[in-house]
């Protein structure tokens, strides 16, 4: 187990330390992760925004309280390591695009880290693919053509991966266009996360 909280602790170093698309990042490389090995549950999500980049705390926004509102936990839990890891698919915040709203993820990122970042976390029993990038690095042919496709097949990737859409302000019309996912995913998800706390 020492060897492993060694190479642990040195794997995150890298990464937070990490500066390879340094040239690319308006804001420059700030690394946003939460990993350790004793941790039951990741979130994998898109990529920092402005404020998340500003404090380096993931998911420190409106999206991250309606994401612990849908987990059904509070702050301190979620932030709690040794309980949840937190891999975006792009650790630093990318930009915006010209007609609004962030620009995804660098594509760097998961390639580059993500293999080496599992390879530390033993106890994994869920991992929630949070929006459409993850779903379709994680899912490949499995995803369906759209995310809504996808969410509403979130039983055929059970019980490695839960699919949700991103929770940011954007997602409210989905949500009032499809009520069945707070009505009948949610609850599943919720009851599943308290079984790993």
């Amino acid at each position: 187990m020492a060897r492993m909280d060694e190479d642990w602790d040195n794997l995150l170093a890298h990464v937070r330390g990490c500066t390879h698309c340094a040239n690319d990042l308006p804001l420059g490389p700030r690394p946003v992760v939460q990993i350790c090995p004793s941790a039951r549950i990741l979130i994998i999500g898109q990529a920092p925004g402005t404020k998340v980049h500003e404090t380096g705390i993931p998911w420190n926004d409106p999206s991250g309280d309606r994401l612990r509102d849908w987990l059904g936990i509070d702050k301190e839990l979620f932030y709690d390591p040794e309980k949840i890891a937190i891999m975006p698919m792009g650790f630093c915040y990318p930009g915006r695009l010209d007609k609004g709203g962030d620009a995804p993820p660098r594509p760097e990122c998961a390639p580059l880290w993500h293999d080496r970042l599992l390879g530390v976390l033993p106890n994994l029993r869920i991992t929630l693919l949070v929006g459409q990038y993850a779903q379709k690095f994680y899912l490949g042919k499995k995803k369906k053509r759209t995310l809504t496709g996808t969410v509403k097949s979130w039983r055929e990737y059970q019980p490695a991966y839960f699919v949700t859409p991103h929770p940011s302000w954007r997602s409210a019309m989905w949500l009032k266009k499809h009520p069945w996912f707070e009505n009948d995913v949610l609850p599943v998800l919720r009851n599943r996360v308290q079984e790993l706390l």
